[in-house]
């Protein structure tokens, strides 16, 4: 059995494991050969996906002709090399390892949360003693508070570093460390502050023993007491695999499933904690209908009445249909089936979109996502990376260590965990020409109306995209995507990549946009855009999974539009300003909850199983909007479950174009807005999470002003400053970073104190 897959001659070696006969490459490690042929060697600091530290010892293994016994993990393989992993000599100094190991482990099996899960305690059983000779007191470690989502007991503690080196290697953000030597070495955090990666729950995965454990999860239930359902993250459009695992019909804990494609073996804390979020207290758990003024709840019959009530006393121009870009594609198949049985082409789901002039939908990644971590050159434009997909910026940062030529235009000096080639940092007005110039250095020909604006650096960017030979990727991200001039960007990468051969891999701006975009859920003739739709009111609304107050780019036009209109909205929460807008809230499930399919940035369609149980009378969406089809009369309605609606949905024809948008007005007095979402409140669910939203990445409604627009306003850091644009206000307080472009001031979206200002608008900024 060969231990690698089928490479030249050269570039093997064979060897021999316990009497087995294998090849294995050059440069690789025993323990390497052995895992390939299915010969188990123990190993605790030793993890497949980390830089080999070789301090635990527990891998040691008997090779020919060497004196004493070899760490698997750390010994290269050599032509005619024999291992032997059961002689005595290999078996000895394993159990002595496993003794030294337990010499201070606290005997807490029974309370730790990691029983039943523990590699500690699962090696233990081949390789410890059934009686313990050390009789001296156990050392204790003082237990070290890592914030809101990983807890510790580092008495536990076997000091394999293995996350240290995640923390380090992974994350890239160097939080954990050893301290101290010999006995007293310890691991941390060196100055006590909680772990600040937006990836910290993976340190609980790769703990081997209960040092690190879930705080959310902790004390909750046992390992043999769940039932594991595979699903994926539903807060960005990556799609990580995941294992739902459910006690009594809730999730209780979320979990990696391996996906080299996707997500390797890792999880983002987002979805690995956002499951908290589905059982908040204004969950709705049974229909409510607006009667005199006053909510009240009604069987579902009524509800759906009430609803088809609605909707068929609205003419076809007078009715919208707005769809969170999250929503299934089962869903989405039924609504788009909707609008066009009641001849309305008012449907969008592009919520945050400001640029509908080249009719843009999401697309796949020219460039796999896997890839990209083999990539020459990257240039985000207008993208923090780290927030919007952090597990494709940890293959970035995988691409930096080889080498890779990484580039930035952003409004703000983003914190990457790589270190960055060049960049240009400018205010949102001038984002779009920044970027025309490294178009315009490159040779390519740019439509007319696009302005560029050179820079010294630009010329940099544009060679080095150039010289990759097609191995270079341009990422749009949010600030681009959802700018007033998003057009700009997205014809002035096509540009660039007609000219030097570049990928474009434009950041979809919802978990399922992809999907809704293949099934046409987009104005069709004389149907309006989501912007239309709120900048000129209609009669009657449908809102699928929508906040008003967040969801949406200008949250005051929304409220505006939707107070005077009858709102029929499909909601797993009821908020106080969707109550004060709606007039019937159908309670459907969330993804956890049940079976559905999404198509990620890389085209890929996962379905995922039902896990958490529906609260109350909540129902899967497709099976309302089957009831509220069959209500309204509209054909095809037939289907009794999803695999027969699945039969019935195809997708439409792309009918996004090349234009771009006029050069926006000169702006007037005062500073402009970056707009960008937090990590952890882009949707429902996660604005929930009780656990994330403690996390230090959580900033809080806030305005970050750099440090020359603050002393010309007489702000101080953590001063409050009154922020108006002319239609809403705010007061917020003020940090101060040099960070942010001159001229500009970053108040991020999805916070109750944020959403009265426009994203556009120039602000004035004042001491409150």
């Amino acid at each position: 059995m060969s231990a690698a897959p089928t490479q030249a001659a050269t570039d093997v070696v064979n060897i021999e494991i316990d009497g087995v006969a294998l090849t294995a490459p050059k440069g690789s490690m025993i323990i390497h050969a052995s895992d390939k042929a299915g010969i188990s060697i123990p190993r605790f600091c030793y993890h497949e996906k980390l830089p080999i530290a070789a301090n635990c010892r527990m891998c040691l293994v008997d090779v020919e002709k060497m004196p004493k016994p070899a760490p698997a993990c750390a010994t290269p393989v050599m032509e005619g090399m024999k291992v032997y992993t059961q002689t005595r000599r290999a078996l000895d100094a394993q159990r002595n390892v496993m003794e030294f190991l337990l010499v201070n482990h606290p005997l807490d099996c029974p309370i730790c949360d990691q029983g039943g899960e523990c590699e500690l305690q699962d090696v233990s059983v081949g390789y410890g003693r059934s009686v313990s000779r050390y009789v001296d007191r156990k050392r204790v470690v003082a237990d070290e508070d890592m914030g809101p989502l990983v807890a510790t007991d580092m008495t536990r503690c076997i000091q394999c570093t293995r996350c240290v080196r995640f923390t380090a290697d992974i994350a890239g953000t160097f939080e954990l460390g050893g301290m101290s030597r010999g006995e007293n070495l310890q691991i941390g955090t060196y100055d006590g502050k909680p772990l600040t990666t937006e990836l910290s729950g993976n340190v609980i995965d790769v703990c081997p023993v209960g040092a690190l454990t879930n705080k959310v999860f902790r004390y909750r239930a046992r390992a043999w007491e769940l039932v594991a359902r595979d699903s994926f993250g539903y807060h960005d459009a990556l799609g990580s695999n995941m294992h739902l695992h459910i006690h009594r019909g809730e999730v209780v804990r979320t979990v990696p499933r391996d996906n080299e494609a996707i997500n390797e073996c890792w999880l983002s804390d987002r979805d690995r904690y956002s499951h908290q979020g589905l059982y908040a207290g204004d969950r709705v758990t049974r229909p409510l209908v607006r009667d005199g003024g006053q909510w009240r709840e009604a069987s579902w019959e009524e509800a759906v009445q009430a609803s088809t009530g609605l909707i068929k006393d609205t003419a076809a121009g007078q009715l919208g249909m707005l769809i969170h870009p999250a929503t299934s594609n089962e869903e989405g198949a039924l609504l788009a089936a909707i609008s066009r049985a009641l001849g309305t082409g008012n449907i969008d789901h592009r919520l945050a979109q400001l640029d509908f002039a080249d009719g843009a939908v999401a697309e796949t990644f020219q460039m796999p996502s896997a890839a990209m971590e083999n990539a020459a050159v990257v240039l985000l434009v207008g993208c923090n990376i780290r927030h919007e997909l952090p597990l494709l910026h940890q293959r970035l940062l995988k691409a930096g260590k080889r080498g890779a030529k990484i580039y930035a235009i952003n409004p703000v000096d983003f914190d990457f965990a790589f270190s960055l080639a060049g960049r240009r940092i400018v205010a949102p007005s001038q984002l779009a020409a920044a970027f025309a110039a490294v178009a315009a250095s490159s040779g390519a020909s740019l439509p007319e109306g696009i302005e560029a604006q050179a820079d010294p650096g630009t010329q940099a960017m544009a060679d080095a995209l150039k010289a990759a030979a097609g191995n270079a990727v341009i990422v749009l991200g949010e600030l681009a995507e959802n700018h007033a001039q998003a057009s700009h960007f997205r014809a002035a990468a096509r540009a660039i990549a007609r000219a030097t051969g570049a990928s474009v891999n434009r950041i979809p701006q919802g978990a399922n946009a992809v999907g809704l975009a293949k099934l046409g859920l987009v104005p069709v003739g004389e149907g309006r855009t989501a912007a239309q739709m709120l900048a000129q009111p209609l009669k009657t609304y449908v809102l699928y999974g929508i906040e008003p107050e967040h969801d949406f780019a200008q949250a005051v036009k929304a409220k505006l539009a939707l107070a005077d209109a009858a709102v029929v909205a499909f909601a797993a929460f009821a908020s106080t300003e969707l109550k004060l807008m709606a007039d019937v809230i159908l309670p459907i499930g969330l993804l956890p909850e049940m079976e559905a399919t999404l198509t990620n940035l890389d085209g890929f369609e996962q379905t995922s199983a039902a896990g958490g149980k529906l609260p109350g009378e909540a129902r899967p969406g497709w099976r309302v909007l089957r009831a509220l089809g069959e209500a309204l009369a509209v054909p095809g309605f037939s289907f009794t479950d999803i695999a027969g609606l699945r039969a019935g949905s195809s997708p439409v024809a792309d009918t996004s174009s090349e234009r771009v948008a006029a050069r926006a007005p000169a702006r007037g007095e005062g500073l402009e807005r970056i707009t960008s979402t937090p990590i952890y409140r882009s949707d429902a669910v996660l604005r929930r999470a009780t656990a994330l939203n403690a996390h230090p990445l959580t900033m809080g409604a806030r305005i970050v002003l750099h440090p020359d627009d603050a002393f010309a306003r007489g702000l101080a850091e953590g001063a409050i400053a009154k922020v108006s644009d002319g239609t809403g206000t705010a007061a917020l307080p003020v940090a101060i970073s040099p960070r942010v472009a001159a001229g500009a001031a970053w108040i991020e979206s999805g916070y109750e104190a944020t959403s009265p200002l426009s994203p556009t608008a120039a602000l004035t900024v004042t001491g409150a």
